[in-house]
């Protein structure tokens, strides 16, 4: 993919689809992001970005094959939270049928293991859509991405008091990622479509315990941070059971990645530990609480 080449990725308002939005922009190429509303603030901090917008619904095949009309890639993002799984798999369908109709490369986010039958509803639509690019053949590459960094947000009220509290125990280790190295990896297969397609990344840059997590908090805010295990009944009550149903995979079996294989495959991205992302964040945002 040349410089200033077009990019169609949907899900720019949100995490992962605005992280690669942000590399793109960043590496000079141009982006149309498709979303149902133009008109919120997050779209239209996008389109004073220099992002174009596309007014259309993931599950609109038609009106996705309409807005890659001379692009090069489409980055598809879907989503169970919103409709449910079966309208995330629907979506993934939509991108796919579309991408291969308009002739363009596809990146397909998925999820971390989702190939591993992990019995995890939100994960197991995103592996359908998987199949799916596979029985139609279309030019593909999948990204599967781990646990976010950025969670660790989900609990602020308890960081600021200096608690971090997870349904896990403490001395589980568990894969994470910090967005910005998604968005640096999803960029750099946008980019050689040809020496990705077919191959499927799972995408991880630490892995680390509770124990770790409450350690480098610890030393990065300069507060003493302590560990609580979150009930799974408490989880179960807020996330529902696809939420603890992923707590207890991740307890019970974890994610699998091959750290050495992504640094060799993407030596140029600066992978993020834990620590160093911690230290990137802005924690004066939080008026830290005593507790106990």
């Amino acid at each position: 993919m040349s410089q200033n080449a077009v990019v169609v990725v949907t899900g720019a308002t949100g995490k992962q689809g605005g992280a690669v939005v942000k590399s793109l922009l960043a590496r000079g190429h141009k982006v149309r992001a498709v979303t149902r509303n133009t008109e919120s603030a997050k779209a239209k901090q996008l389109a004073n970005a220099g992002v174009t917008l596309v007014r259309a619904s993931l599950e609109d095949t038609a009106a996705l094959r309409q807005a890659l009309a001379g692009a090069s890639s489409l980055f598809a993002m879907t989503t169970p939270f919103e409709e449910g799984t079966r309208a995330e798999t629907r979506q993934g369908i939509s991108a796919a049928d579309a991408a291969k109709a308009a002739g363009v490369h596809l990146v397909f986010t998925s999820v971390g293991s989702a190939n591993r039958q992990t019995g995890v509803p939100h994960f197991d639509s995103k592996y359908e859509v998987e199949q799916y690019i596979a029985r139609i053949g279309v030019a593909a590459t999948v990204l599967a991405p781990v646990y976010f960094m950025e969670n660790l947000y989900f609990g602020s009220e308890q960081i600021a008091q200096g608690v971090y509290a997870t349904p896990l125990p403490p001395d589980r280790a568990l894969a994470q990622v910090a967005l910005e190295d998604i968005g640096a990896v999803a960029v750099r297969i946008l980019e050689a479509p040809e020496r990705f397609e077919g191959r499927r990344f799972d995408l991880a840059s630490d892995e680390l315990t509770g124990n770790d997590v409450v350690a480098i908090l610890s030393r990065v805010t300069g507060r003493p941070f302590s560990y609580f295990q979150v009930p799974l009944e408490v989880i179960r009550e807020r996330m529902g059971e696809e939420g603890a149903k992923m707590y207890e995979w991740f307890d019970r079996v974890g994610y699998t990645f091959d750290r050495a294989a992504l640094r060799r495959e993407f030596a140029d991205v600066a992978f993020h530990d834990f620590e160093a992302w911690a230290r990137s964040q802005d924690w004066s945002r939080f008026a830290f609480t005593s507790h106990g």
